[in-house]
């Protein structure tokens, strides 16, 4: 399926650029007029991704984090995040709620569980060692379309 229209964007793995990726995100969606707990959700969602590879991808290092947007026909956003940090060792440990690799007690282990329960479906790839790569997918309701 080809999109209809995306967008990519990349920055460094500083905390202070997490609200600059959900902006660029729910601007992207905001072109086909979603519903506002359609946005809250993608924002929360990315927020939860971006997060993810700038505490635990690249840890205390500083890397990129890119983000490709796509719109898909029948209103399928999907959303890409990825880093080229330390990769996930197990991925499905890491999802599971409560799991965190966070040593200092600040981390909930809630990230993922919170994406899953904001999008319709999340795929998480990573190899150790050459970086994660999240995809978020949401069936938006096309109201301005």
């Amino acid at each position: 399926m080809k999109a209809i229209n995306s967008v990519k964007a990349m920055f460094p793995s500083r905390s202070v650029n997490e609200g600059f990726a959900r902006s660029v995100v729910a601007s992207f969606a905001s072109t086909v007029d979603p519903t506002v707990e359609e946005l809250c959700d993608i924002k929360m969602a990315v927020s939860e991704a971006v997060t993810n590879a700038i505490v635990h991808g690249y840890r205390d290092t500083l890397g990129m984090v890119y983000i490709t947007v796509s719109l898909y026909p029948g209103g399928l956003l999907r959303i890409k995040v990825q880093d080229k940090g330390c990769g996930i060792p197990n991925i499905k440990q890491a999802m599971e709620p409560l799991y965190t690799t966070c040593q200092t007690g600040e981390r909930a282990g809630l990230g993922f569980a919170v994406m899953e329960e904001m999008m319709d479906r999340v795929h998480v790839r990573s190899t150790v060692g050459k970086g994660t790569t999240v995809t978020l997918d949401k069936k938006l309701s096309l109201r301005g379309a």
